[in-house]
């Protein structure tokens, strides 16, 4: 196994908490768990019974985890196969329109999930959501979310001709508060820094009032507001 690079087949959890996920929702996706013997017992053991059950093979290897881990405090990493889903239809949609961090990809798998959004469409170019980082920052929400790309919006939009679109600007046309809210819908937002640009005002472009001190939120922030606003 190597260290993570996109065009590898596999990626990995780096860490407790996302490697649980990976292990309680996506075992079909496992091919191997690493354990570093720093482990506590009681965290081992629970590993090792979810392991033992699903067939899942497992090695302690702490010199192949301090070469892929960022963190020193890693004790476990998963090795899972890369895999893209099928958005549900008749389900909203959060839409990323080209992200580019890969800290804000994960924090808003992680809000999307925690909101009831279980698809994600992402508009490529776009950043690599099986980078080990991208997972980590969802905290393994990733592993509950169906996520598919597009190289386009306007391939998006051709298969999913239902949806109600609702486009996320500074200039929208409506304000969040005024909305009127129609299922299923797709939740669109732009770039971190550059936004949408002027072709989405056409659909039912919206604004997040804000005071002048601020040119605009940060895209983390404006989407769990807006995904409160969408489910409440």
């Amino acid at each position: 196994m190597k260290k993570y690079n996109k065009d590898l087949s596999y990626s990995y959890t780096l860490g407790l908490f996302p490697t649980f996920e990976l292990l309680n929702k996506k075992k079909s996706l496992v091919k191997k768990i690493i354990l570093s013997n720093k482990i506590t017992e009681d965290v081992k053991d629970k590993i090792i019974n979810i392991c033992n059950k699903n067939n899942i093979k497992y090695i302690y290897d702490d010199n192949f985890i301090c070469k892929v881990a960022e963190k020193e405090n890693c004790y476990v990493v998963g090795i899972f196969e890369k895999k893209i889903n099928i958005l549900e239809d008749d389900k909203s949609h959060l839409v990323l329109v080209n992200p580019s961090n890969m800290g804000n990809v994960g924090t808003i798998i992680r809000t999307m999930l925690g909101f009831n959004y279980r698809n994600l469409a992402i508009i490529k170019p776009a950043v690599d959501i099986f980078n080990p980082k991208v997972i980590r920052a969802s905290m393994g929400s990733i592993f509950s979310v169906n996520i598919a790309f597009f190289d386009s919006f306007a391939e998006y939009l051709k298969e999913y001709k239902n949806h109600n679109i609702y486009t996320f600007m500074l200039d929208g046309k409506n304000k969040l508060k005024d909305v009127k809210i129609n299922y299923p819908n797709s939740l669109v937002f732009g770039n971190e820094s550059r936004g949408l640009d002027k072709s989405y005002i056409k659909y039912n472009s919206v604004v997040i009032p804000h005071n002048d001190e601020i040119d605009s939120l940060n895209i983390t922030v404006a989407i769990g507001i807006s995904l409160y606003k969408f489910t409440e």
